[in-house]
């Protein structure tokens, strides 16, 4: 019987990619750059701020200037963290289905509590969620079990009881590390070349709505 439903962040619960995208762009500019197009950005989000710098500036960046310049990418992404990021159409009458149910729902993200938590307050989604564990929160990191486990104790819930729902492998790995089920959000920053039938999840979904089943609930409205 599943009881909760856990998200992965960035490309699964929340669209974050234009702020993310908009942010690079600022810093591309700002470093006498030019700005990429956002489709180009737009797969690689998931992959955090070190990756999106590495695609902005190229990989041959020396390690203190790539840190240097992730910091500042930082500091302009946490001032434009809610400009256009929204939730995925259909997202939340997925989170009313399931707060309907008595079901339970959290966040398990890579994402720092800084940006984490501002970011679903500001949505008025922190009241509602049962856990927000982010990069910071355990001492390990997604696809490590550990923030897996810390949000089940957060919760009161064995992992066995929960899906968990990401865009990127390590997503994957984490809630099987855990013993969960684990469903891939094909809507997600999932880049073309990417082979998801290799990351061992146990379904796909192409929209949120799809989340339901998984649950034993009905999509009926």
């Amino acid at each position: 019987m599943i009881s909760t439903v856990l998200f992965d962040l960035d490309g699964t619960l929340v669209d974050t990619a234009p702020d993310m995208a908009h942010s690079l762009n600022l810093l591309l500019t700002e470093q006498g750059e030019e700005a990429l197009p956002h489709a180009i950005i737009r797969p690689h989000v998931s992959n955090g701020s070190e990756a999106l710098v590495t695609l902005g500036f190229g990989d041959a960046l020396e390690n203190t200037r790539l840190q240097q310049l992730k910091k500042r990418y930082l500091e302009i992404y946490q001032t434009n963290i809610h400009i256009q990021s929204c939730l995925f159409p259909g997202m939340d009458k997925l989170l009313e289905k399931i707060e309907e149910a008595g079901k339970q729902w959290g966040v398990v993200t890579n994402k720092p509590s800084w940006l984490t938590e501002p970011l679903l307050i500001s949505m008025g989604l922190a009241t509602r969620s049962a856990c927000m564990v982010s990069g910071d929160t355990t001492s390990q990191r997604k696809p490590h079990p550990e923030p897996m486990y810390h949000a089940c104790q957060l919760i009161g819930v064995d992992s066995t009881e929960c899906i968990y729902i990401g865009d990127a492998r390590r997503d994957i790995e984490a809630g099987n590390n855990a013993n969960m089920k684990t469903i891939i959000a094909t809507y997600g920053y999932i880049a073309e070349w990417e082979d998801m039938s290799t990351w061992g999840a146990d379904a796909l979904i192409d929209e949120p709505c799809e989340i339901l089943q998984h649950c034993g609930l009905s999509s009926a409205n």
